[in-house]
């Protein structure tokens, strides 16, 4: 691959690293996964089952990306105000999928780095700005399906930088666990934290009831916690999003609320 490997980047400014976001890290992430997703993925294997998506192949997966991406494009290029459903991939043949998968890439990074920097439309989870946004959700639904990608081909997994992980690790415990559609759910109070190893600052405190979970950053003194999950960031986003198995980072304290939390966000 030609393209060079992403620089480092976060989903927000962190405390003492003197960084602000940058929109075009997240497009270059993003630019950079998609294209590691079509080398990964050859049309004589599109028939592999995804492991951790157990009803798609990775036919499916790839036609549900590129539907992802049109999606995507359309809220930015648009200014739509408003949600709409995922649109239908077309019908193609297996020859036509990795080319429709470039194109709707391509369209989407164009279309993220014309974006004006007042940009006002439909987003769904908080971000310093709908541009962002769009630019840090789609590297990130990216990634982790490159990710199945490798997997479903018995491919080694792509190394993801620590402190995009660790990102991505914020994104799922502050913003899609923050809803009220998150499955998470415990019949009396429990906390777990979350640490990361490999990243300054990289570490939460999530409690869980029979309310959406709640999280909030902890640093120094942190709380005593009911299950707490430490290891690197690029394992640790992995194993919450149940690409890789709880045992592949350290769980210590009631590893029954590691299972629990598993079992409910599931496919």
């Amino acid at each position: 691959m030609d393209a060079a490997p992403p620089r480092p980047l976060l989903s927000h400014p962190r405390r003492g690293h003197g960084r602000t976001v940058r929109i075009a890290d997240y497009i270059e992430t993003l630019d950079h996964e998609g294209r590691l997703v079509t080398e990964a993925a050859r049309p004589a294997d599109l028939d592999a089952p995804v492991p951790d998506c157990p009803r798609w192949l990775v036919r499916d997966l790839l036609r549900h990306l590129g539907a992802v991406h049109r999606w995507a494009t359309a809220f930015v290029a648009e200014g739509r105000d408003q949600p709409v459903a995922l649109p239908t991939p077309p019908a193609m043949s297996d020859d036509a999928l990795l080319p429709w998968l470039r194109d709707g890439l391509d369209r989407l990074v164009t279309t993220l780095r014309a974006a004006p920097p007042d940009l006002a439309c439909w987003t769904f989870l908080p971000a310093p700005s709908p541009s962002i946004f769009w630019a840090r959700r789609q590297a990130y639904e990216t990634a982790v399906h490159r990710v199945d990608v490798e997997k479903a081909r018995g491919l080694p997994i792509s190394p993801l930088d620590p402190e995009f992980a660790a990102g991505g690790i914020d994104e799922l415990l502050t913003g899609f666990h923050a809803r009220q559609r998150s499955p998470v759910r415990t019949d009396s109070p429990k906390t777990l934290r979350v640490r990361v190893t490999d990243v300054a600052e990289a570490d939460w405190i999530v409690r869980l009831s029979d309310e959406p979970p709640r999280t909030v950053r902890v640093s120094a003194d942190p709380p005593a916690a009911d299950c707490v999950y430490e290891g690197p960031a690029a394992t640790l986003y992995l194993v919450l999003w149940n690409r890789l198995p709880p045992e592949a980072v350290r769980i210590t304290g009631d590893v029954s609320l590691a299972h629990r939390w598993r079992a409910l966000t599931s496919d």
